[in-house]
């Protein structure tokens, strides 16, 4: 951003000296970054034309010269207390413009809602203070008085409405000068895109105002209306709001406005009452659990129906409607001089008796409290709703997520007539900020042409080919590569219902077809009826000693039958002992068909996890891999998992997947690590011990990479980083990369492999449309021209065949190749590890290790109930800085199944 110097543009005093360094300290010299982000190097030429749409629309700029003016705003109350509130703001704000639009020369401005607001040129002075009045809508007695301890007062009377006045104090000081040039500068590829990355902010700022002005939700950039033809009941009292993602990106063929459709979470508005049956999944209101909806209903914003007003709940009343007295003051007549008196009376009585309103259901039920905690207001239930548009932000359910993604999935042609619609009528180039930039957008969406590169060929058993096609293969009359051989194992029954008998002879018989020899088990193990009522840990310990106690020995495989299909709680706990106390590999399954299909899945994932191989790249299998199969080349998948975000003491979980067996790229060994809380970036890669040994994940994966590639270090790393932003590239290259080269100094190595970094992206909104076919793009179409950055090496691939709704391709951001790949190859090899994952027979979305990284956070997640450290009704916690939670380390997995794949 560019500052300007405040003393000549205003005439202020200048800036105080800068304090005077002691001759016995040395000024720190801060180290320049050591790596950054690379520039484009070519453009692929490999793969079959394709012509492509997307939903980037082209947007022109007219008065390049313009400036962007950005003012710092304070919004002080009448008792001088700093306002905060995101809401309020805008309302001072646009109550300040209406009050005082002439001095400040009738200029438009985008507020963003907090600390800044913005114009094209500047305004008259550099610093203003203004006294803008707000009115607010207020219940107020007949006698003047606001309700007082709960109700409004009891004359006799309704209440009058009237309008209370706030009166706040905003200074608006000039503080810094954006060129809208930068953006012109930044699509030529200029490096410094810092003053451009403001003034798209800036433009993403006046999308905003837009909306905030239309009535909508704001979540970052994206906008949901109240429309109740865009809610999708998920159940639990939940709904999925769709809206619009909108914001300017600058790319190669331009400046563009990327707009995509967008879902957010809220509370289902209507009654309360209906709310919570729907939110406790009970049909009776004498069953609700007023315990949990008081956790629940805390903050919430409701509507009254007898008043038409708004209130936020602070709590439920202790006790039921008609018991819950206040004090009422009543006047003995009808003078006004008449001595007032004070009557105990319950909430219920005032509301049937003095005020003429029928209550059917909420006599005998608590009331929500809307007071202040010593001055409470009391509104029985069944006269609130909960008013459209409130966030929720706790963790979907299984049947929630499920249901949101089954009702809320639209096919290409629905996607693109969605978003041309919505740039149509939105007709954001109207705004006079943009105006004043001479911006205007296109109503057409951008054409792009793509690649679609081939499907790469697999060998399976007997040295059989196996061609994909459509992105899919299988194994029918196929075997597995290499298969494992299963002698000693056994099935454990958690109570489900499920004859194991059965089952393990189905699995037997598709294990020999599949070229598995899977002897009989050694026993068929039901759990004791008396555990089921047991905690979680209990039922695991009793089946481990029933394993122990019918067993002859500990088994290489235990197969687990789970009742729960998801979110069981016996999972954690079962995986905990299983791996990090047993050493023992297993498998948890749910079934409820058991078929030719879902026990070759299974199948899959046991083979995998013992050690087999399902299937390899053809060119894996013959070690043909350009670059990779004449250097020992490690691949490294990384990922950080977060708790759901209404969880902020949960720690992150960090995993890091990487090869093994060079020059193989389909098998990996997982290092999994907690930290702090929502922390990002990957801390336990390097991790000196006051001994001086290294107790790193990075460590442990090279040295397994030594061990099993015959002796052979890597001297070639290729990195899958997964979940950053654009604004966490240089963290990325200059903290965790710097980790990794301390961990590969640390073994006593002074020559540095070459390292490739790549970031993994798929929570962006650039969408690909086939240009006149209704399918999803083909697996394998990429596109690194026309929407890709200006400078950076970026690239979209849709690898997957997209069956259901629209595809989202993969964004793959090359930060560093020291390599040197070509881009044709680097390409293919990103499209191949898409083919590699032995799970399923489907090439995926993302690379294979990104995926792995991500299974293996999860379910080792799982050793440890982190939802005991986070049971908030709000979502929001009381812990400050200075009280910090130690993270709680994960327990090591057990010498057996350390360079297994249980993750998969």
């Amino acid at each position: 951003m560019e500052k300007t110097d405040i003393e000549e543009e205003s005439g202020t005093p200048p800036l105080p000296p800068s304090p005077t360094i002691p001759t016995n300290v040395k000024p720190e010299k801060v180290a320049p970054p050591k790596h950054s982000v690379i520039s484009r190097r070519g453009v692929g030429t490999d793969g079959r034309r394709i012509s492509l749409l997307t939903n980037h629309f082209r947007v022109s700029m007219n008065v390049i010269d313009a400036m962007f003016y950005q003012y710092s705003v304070s919004i002080t109350s009448e008792d001088k207390r700093v306002v905060d509130g995101k809401g309020i703001g805008r309302k001072v704000i646009d109550r300040l413009y209406l009050t005082y639009s002439s001095e400040l020369d009738g200029k438009k401005f985008a507020y963003d809602g907090e600390k800044s607001l913005y114009t094209v040129g500047p305004l008259p002075q550099n610093n203003f203070e203004f006294t803008v009045v707000v009115d607010e809508l207020l219940a107020r007695s007949a006698n003047g008085s606001p309700g007082a301890n709960g109700s409004p007062s009891g004359n006799g009377k309704r209440p009058k409405r009237s309008f209370q006045s706030k009166t706040f104090k905003v200074a608006i000081s000039y503080a810094a000068k954006i060129p809208l040039e930068s953006i012109v500068l930044a699509l030529k590829g200029s490096e410094a895109d810092n003053n451009a990355q403001d003034a798209l902010r800036v433009l993403d700022i006046v999308l905003r105002q837009q909306a905030a002005t239309r009535g909508c939700l704001l979540v970052r950039q994206s906008f949901f209306h109240d429309d109740s033809r865009h809610f999708t009941d998920v159940g639990g009292g939940v709904t999925g709001c769709r809206g619009f993602h909108s914001s300017f990106r600058t790319t190669q063929g331009g400046l563009s406005l990327n707009m995509d459709v967008s879902t957010t979470m809220i509370l289902t508005p209507g009654p309360v009452i209906d709310f919570l049956l729907a939110n406790q999944n009970i049909r009776d209101p004498r069953y609700i659990n007023w315990e949990k909806a008081k956790r629940m209903l805390k903050n919430m914003r409701l509507k009254t129906k007898h008043s038409n007003m708004e209130f936020k709940i602070t709590g439920l009343s202790e006790k039921p409607c008609n018991q819950q007295q206040f004090p009422l003051k009543m006047r003995n007549g009808n003078d006004a001089n008449d001595e007032q008196q004070t009557l105990e009376i319950t909430v219920y009585e005032y509301f049937t008796k003095h005020r003429g309103i029928e209550l059917s259901i909420s006599a005998y039920m608590p009331c929500l409290n809307v007071g202040k905690p010593k001055r409470p207001n009391y509104l029985p239930l069944e006269l609130c709703s909960l008013v459209s548009l409130q966030r929720y932000t706790k963790a979907l359910s299984t049947m929630q997520r499920s249901t949101l993604v089954e009702k809320s999935r639209q096919k290409p042609l629905d996607r693109i007539r969605t978003v041309t619609d919505a740039v149509r009528n939105y007709k954001h180039d109207e705004d006079p900020v943009l105006s004043a930039c001479g911006i205007s957008i296109d109503r057409q969406l951008t054409r792009v042409d793509g690649r679609v590169l081939e499907a790469p060929k697999l060998k399976v058993g007997n040295s059989e080919d196996c061609i994909p096609r459509n992105g899919r293969w299988n194994f029918n009359h196929k075997k597995l590569l290499t298969p494992v051989r299963i002698e000693r194992w056994a099935v454990v029954n958690f109570s489900a219902r499920c004859d194991t008998s059965h089952l393990s002879r189905e699995l037997i018989n598709c294990g020999r077809n599949k070229g598995i020899l899977i002897e009989r088990p050694y026993n068929l193990i039901e759990e004791d009826p008396q555990s089921r009522r047991a905690s979680p840990v209990a039922r695991v310990e009793n089946m481990f000693d029933l394993v122990r106690e019918k067993l002859p020995g500990p088994p290489e495989f235990l197969l687990c039958v789970l009742p729960e299909k998801k979110n069981s709680e016996i999972y954690g706990p079962w995986k905990r002992k299983s791996l990090s106390e047993f050493g023992i590999v297993t498998q948890c399954i749910s079934p409820t068909k058991i078929n030719d299909q879902y026990l070759t899945n299974v199948l899959l994932k046991i083979n995998t996890k013992l050690g087999g191989t399902n299937s390899l790249l053809a060119i894996e299998h013959t070690s043909r891999i350009p670059l990779i199969n004449d250097t020992p080349t490690m691949i490294l998948g990384m990922d950080v998992s977060h708790g759901s975000p209404g969880q902020a003491d949960v720690p992150s979980i960090a995993a890091v997947v990487g090869s093994r067996c060079w020059p193989l790229i389909s098998r990996y060994r997982a290092s999994v690590r907690t930290q702090s809380p929502k922390v990002e970036m990957i801390d336990a890669l390097y991790k000196p011990l006051a001994n001086g040994n290294d107790d790193g994940m990075i460590r442990e994966l090279l040295v397994d990479f030594f061990q099993t590639s015959n002796g052979r270090k890597p001297t070639q790393i290729v990195i899958f980083r997964d979940g950053v932003s654009e604004s966490q590239f240089n963290q990325v290259l200059n903290i965790e990369l710097e980790q990794i080269i301390k961990a590969y100094q640390h073994l006593g190595e002074v020559d540095f492999p070459k390292f490739t970094v790549i970031v993994a992206q798929k929570n962006h909104h650039t969408k690909l449309f086939q240009d006149g076919a209704p399918e999803n793009v083909p697996p394998g179409t990429v596109v690194d021209t026309k929407i890709v950055h200006p400078r950076n090496y970026d690239f979209y691939m849709c690898a997957h065949a997209g069956m259901i709704g629209t595809s989202r391709p993969a964004h793959y951001h090359v930060l560093l190749d020291e390599i040197g790949f070509s881009p044709d190859d680097l390409q293919h090899l990103i499209h191949s590890l898409s083919y590699v994952y032995q799970r399923s027979t489907t090439a995926i979305s993302i690379v294979a290790p990104v995926c792995y990284a991500h299974l293996a956070a999860q379910q080792m997640g799982q050793f440890i109930k982190f939802e005991d450290l986070s049971e908030t009704s709000s979502g929001k916690t009381s812990i400050t800085i200075e009280e910090t939670v130690p993270v709680p380390e994960l327990p090591r997995l057990h010498e057996n199944v350390q360079g297994s794949m249980f993750f998969c």
